[in-house]
């Protein structure tokens, strides 16, 4: 073999060497950016605006997220005949209340939120909720509050 193959042919092993570790080399970022993503809080808004069996079935869903997730941040946002879970002594289909799901959930930071333009219109005195539930101006406004400026995923249950 003459000295320009004996060049050439180092030359080619040199560069399929350096494109193996370049290969080899190329995941660690991906690795690092995806483990800092898994460090971001996810936040979602449940949208609740139909009746009691949408609400028993969206609480099941709610402990079944924070299962799958712990750190995730969910606010409840209710309107309509969406409330009426919120009501003091509101039980399900089966005749279980729904307050001790709502404190259980509240005590792992759910935040149930409820309409007042709802309240007002069906003339609900704001002391029969129960005390995990805050009230906002309009519900649907604060889904929309919520998403737009707060970075909120929506969720309907």
């Amino acid at each position: 073999m003459g000295t320009k193959s004996t060049l050439a042919a180092a030359l080619l092993l040199g560069a399929m060497a350096t494109s193996a570790l370049a290969q080899t080399a190329a995941p660690a970022p991906a690795v690092a950016t995806h483990a800092g993503a898994a460090a971001q809080v996810i936040k979602v808004v449940y949208h609740i605006n139909t009746g009691i069996d949408t609400a028993a079935a969206a609480l099941n869903n709610i402990q079944n997220h924070l299962k799958a997730a712990p750190n995730t941040k969910i606010v409840v946002v209710t309107h309509g005949p969406g409330i009426d879970f919120l009501l003091s002594d509101a039980k399900d289909s089966k005749g279980r209340v729904f307050s001790g799901t709502v404190s259980d959930l509240a005590s792992q930071g759910v935040e149930f939120r409820v309409c007042n333009n709802t309240l007002t219109d069906r003339k609900i005195d704001p002391g029969k909720l129960l005390m995990e539930a805050s009230i906002v101006p309009s519900g649907v406004a604060e889904v929309a509050r919520l998403q737009a400026q707060e970075g909120y995923a929506y969720i309907k249950p």
